[in-house]
């Protein structure tokens, strides 16, 4: 069914009203093949769980809204299992479906918003784990033909918050599901990151499990993160910069406190929410907008903002770091 000037507020996690000139939800393989090849409206625009988007207008297209489900193991050993999840499955509970079947590897990405099509296209990460790692392949659909072929790992291009979906093959494919390879036993559990120790210690934990791992996770991005249900937002706006070691060592000499992960000998990564705080945007609201009170690298709709709004304040927020600091930061999230 194709719905016409329908609104994507509940569509997109900013909870921007933009609406779609034409409108239609695809369940199916089959659903998807026949409206891509449909000539009536050769303007088209991919939509998935709306969780890394920031609309700043209507679309003049027809908005196909990809609701393929289904969560299955398609082989496995005895060490480890291929789990194949379609592209419109929410993450998060396919995460607690990984948790309940025992399977490990994805419990660090707990809560992050968004849907499976889109999780290699941003090569999502948290709390020192990224898709990358548990990435077998992906299923896509050419748009222009509606040919489907695989994706690996290595022809995905992985890097920081960052795919081949982003870059060369951006527009031209849609993700229709995505295999990951999962433990079964003996899972490598990553605590190193952020607070998660602590976390299990204040839950008196000793000897975790990746649902302990998952529980602390989730724990910790509640306490600072805002549930887009409630206040419209898309999770880390800005990616964290990477700068050379030159020029981290000369910001050390005026901000002593800066913090920093090292990416190489000569690369230092810079968390973006410190340099966002040093400046003054944590907390700022302006009407129905503004940076969020517990954490700098998300900016929110408090209400009916505009995309535009938004927007505007994340050019602001760019140009004040990039005069004080020197350091270009880049969005995270897809401006539309």
């Amino acid at each position: 069914m194709i719905e016409q000037q329908k609104s994507l507020k509940t569509y997109n996690t900013f909870g921007i009203d933009a609406k779609a000139k034409y409108f239609t939800s695809v369940n199916s393989l089959a659903e998807l093949t026949s409206i891509l090849a449909s000539n009536e409206y050769p303007e088209k625009f991919i939509l998935g769980g709306g969780s890394n988007m920031l609309l700043t207008k209507d679309i003049d297209a027809l908005v196909i809204h990809v609701n393929l489900k289904g969560i299955e193991i398609i082989s496995e050993d005895e060490n480890y299992a291929i789990v194949k999840a379609y592209a419109g499955e929410n993450w998060h509970k396919f995460v607690l479906w990984c948790l309940e079947h025992s399977l490990g590897g994805v419990e660090n990405l707990s809560l992050i918003p968004g849907n499976i099509g889109t999780a290699p296209i941003q090569n999502i990460g948290a709390y020192g784990v990224e898709l990358k790692d548990v990435f077998e392949s992906c299923e896509v659909m050419e748009i222009a033909t509606q040919h489907t072929k695989t994706f690996n790992k290595q022809d995905c291009k992985f890097g920081y918050r960052e795919s081949i979906f982003k870059q060369d093959a951006k527009g031209k494919y849609i993700i229709t599901s995505v295999n990951l390879k999962l433990t079964k036993k003996e899972h490598k559990l990553n605590t190193g990151y952020g607070a998660i120790i602590s976390q299990l210690e204040d839950m008196k934990v000793s000897h975790p499990t990746i649902q302990d791992i998952s529980k602390a996770v989730i724990a910790i991005r509640q306490s600072k993160l805002p549930d887009p249900k409630e206040i419209g937002n898309s999770g880390s706006f800005f990616k964290n910069p990477v700068i050379s070691s030159d020029h981290f060592n000369e910001l050390q000499a005026n901000f002593p406190e800066i913090p920093s992960y090292t990416v190489s000998d000569k690369l230092v990564k810079v968390p973006a929410g410190w340099l966002i705080e040093k400046v003054g945007f944590k907390g700022k609201t302006f009407g129905d907008y503004g940076v969020h009170k517990k954490q700098a690298l998300v900016l929110v709709n408090y209400g009916n903002a505009k995309g535009s709004d938004i927007l505007k304040l994340a050019k602001l927020i760019q140009h004040t770091i990039k005069r004080i600091f020197n350091i270009d930061i880049e969005t995270e999230v897809n401006i539309i």
